[in-house]
């Protein structure tokens, strides 16, 4: 016997969900931009989709980002995802070896054990026996988890999870209820034919002691067939969607594919793949310094699914990149909100016509200060003085009133008006003809990087001032202070330049470690992005950050932005200086060189 009509809702659930995926994914891909499709088609054939098969297995499956994060969140997952698949896979398997043929219907693996209760041997029986056993006891244990976490979250770590619409509470509910049904359908079974292993059959015999489980067991298997059904065609509509719609993320991404300044095809996939498990709930300072729990990411892409998307989760994130950085999907959290802010956003008419080009200088190297670190001035300063003393021939570009990088309109979603004033400083940069451009603000920096699309070498001044010192133009005088550093968040989470301060302040001071630092750094709360957020509340954010740094009582606390800097330096007696401050009274020149550039070398810095 290979059919029963209690496998009719399987059946039914297995062909929605086939059919409703096939039509999401092609209309995602047809609509994808021209540059994506091209970027498809060319790395199809190639290694990168071997790799993103082995991401999908790393990430789809083992959830490894999660178990980074949460290893008991890592394993829930885990047991469920890739429990299921295992228990799928060896279900084939199992019937194969069984009928000696490869093509059978689709329901008759999963439900096996209802169709085969003869005591007839095959190859490897007991083996699978057990195995489907250990696999089913496996995902329960996972499931277990999975449902204590919902009524009680801080099992897992979490503090708050995510409030669940009618078919996340319809799918979620049909998961609970798939293996405890598997798991009686055949334990009854078992109980009436005395076979099944080491849990369906222990659980048969006791049943069948004092439950009618001749009675029983048919139900049983009508409800595992129901409720897989019901989960199938609740998927694309809940949460649950993220599991095929990450995999087809994770391919696109491989191919490189990437979420640009308008929301497009790519970001609905995006949007799609949150898995909402609640891990940016917990990373986000908006929650843990000032209890807002209602504009996180994972609230926030679901208004985007909703398509009611409100000021307050739009602008009141400081797209500082944690939320980014534990995001086990890896989705590009900040520049999503980017896109929903250029589309529903305040419109700026601005046209920039005052802007008239200053003289320009001809030179190795532009300094572009930046509009913060004209407002600390001894950053400024100590830059002026560092390329002094190391003789190089620079071009001070925003030395008097000049226009700003554009990071601020880039922020507020003022995509096109950002665009004038990259196309302004562009034209001075390119006039000046130099080779490396230099940046004391992470933020100018990042926007040089990403969005000038320059053919100079982008620098910030730690990672130049950490050239200077390399190839020997720069000494520096080794100090007693005791400091602690603070990772800007353009420059840290945003840019991955962890390793290039530490170096330089090993150099001339004592650096003493922090709790929260490089990837899980804490944002000084000062961002340009958080617009709706008041003093008040920038100042408890500023509070809380403080408080971890100053945790091993330093002399100095050093940060390499002058927004950190300002912001810091009104929270706290101890001072704060930017790195640039403390190289400058650390460095002298033993003699002036001329550094020749090699063509196939990293480009250094260029003195005259």
């Amino acid at each position: 016997m290979t059919y029963h009509h209690f496998v009719i809702p399987f059946n039914i659930g297995v062909a929605v969900l086939f059919a409703i995926i096939l039509v999401k994914f092609t209309i995602w891909i047809v609509k994808l931009e021209p540059v994506d499709k091209k970027l498809i088609r060319k790395n199809f054939f190639s290694i990168k989709t071997l790799e993103a098969v082995k991401e999908s297995f790393m990430e789809g499956l083992l959830h490894r980002k999660i178990f980074m994060v949460n290893p008991v969140l890592g394993y829930m997952h885990m047991s469920l995802a890739f429990g299921w698949f295992l228990l799928i896979v060896f279900g084939n398997f199992q019937a194969q070896f069984y009928t000696r043929t490869v093509i059978h219907p689709p329901h008759y693996p999963i439900f096996f054990n209802f169709f085969v209760t003869s005591p007839d041997e095959y190859l490897f029986k007991a083996s699978f026996e057990f195995l489907m056993d250990l696999l089913l006891l496996f995902i329960l244990t996972g499931l277990m988890i999975a449902i204590t976490k919902r009524f009680y979250s801080r099992i897992v770590g979490l503090k708050k999870t995510t409030r669940l619409k009618f078919f996340d509470r319809l799918a979620l509910g049909s998961l609970w209820l798939i293996f405890p049904l598997r798991l009686f359908a055949e334990s009854f079974t078992s109980g009436i034919h005395h076979n099944g292993n080491f849990l369906t059959g222990t659980l048969g015999d006791a049943f069948a002691k004092f439950l009618p489980v001749e009675q029983l067991a048919l139900p049983a298997w009508w409800g595992y067939s129901i409720a897989l059904g019901a989960f199938f065609i609740a998927l694309p509509y809940s949460r649950y969607m993220h599991i095929p719609a990450e995999i087809l993320l994770i391919f696109l991404r491989s191919f490189g594919v990437r979420t640009r300044r308008n929301y497009s095809s790519y970001s609905d996939i995006e949007v799609r793949s949150c898995s909402r498990c609640g891990i940016c709930i917990d990373a986000c300072q908006i929650n843990k310094s000032l209890g807002m729990n209602t504009i996180q990411s994972v609230y926030f892409l679901r208004s985007i699914r909703e398509n009611n998307v409100d000021d307050e989760k739009l602008f009141t994130c400081m797209l500082c990149g944690r939320c980014e950085n534990v995001c086990p999907v890896g989705i590009q959290l900040s520049d999503l909100r980017v896109t929903q802010r250029t589309k529903n956003g305040v419109r700026n008419t601005s046209s920039y016509d005052f802007l008239n080009p200053p003289p320009y200088k001809i030179a190795d190297v532009v300094y572009f200060a930046g509009c913060m670190t004209h407002l600390t001035p001894a950053i400024k300063k100590s830059m002026l003085k560092i390329f002094d003393i190391a003789g190089v021939n620079y071009y001070f570009m925003d030395s008097d009133k000049e226009a700003c990088c554009g990071r601020p309109l880039i922020l507020s979603g003022h995509y096109e008006n950002a665009a004038k004033l990259i196309d302004y400083n562009k034209k001075l940069i390119k006039k000046s003809k130099a080779k490396v451009l230099v940046t004391s603000c992470p933020i100018c920096y990042k926007t040089f990087k990403e969005d000038y699309r320059l053919d100079i070498h982008v620098m910030h001044h730690t990672e130049y001032i950490l050239k200077l010192v390399e190839v020997g133009i720069l000494l520096l005088e080794k100090g007693d202070s005791r400091v602690v550093y603070h990772d800007p968040c353009e420059l840290g989470r945003g840019l991955g330049i962890y390793e290039e301060p530490r170096i330089l302040l090993e150099k001339v001071s004592r650096l003493l470690p922090s709790d929260d630092e490089k990837e899980n750094a804490l944002c000084c709360g000062g961002s340009l992005a958080g617009f709706n957020l008041s003093s008040a509340q920038k100042n408890a954010i500023r509070d809380d950050a403080l408080a971890s740094l100053m945790k091993s009582n330093p002399d100095k606390l050093i940060t390499s932005c002058p927004l950190c800097k300002k912001t810091f330096s009104r929270g706290t007696k101890v001072q704060v200086q930017d790195i640039a401050e403390l190289i400058a009274s650390s460095a002298y020149v033993p003699e002036k060189k001329k550094i020749s550039l090699k063509p196939e070398a990293e480009p250094v810095p260029v003195l005259s």
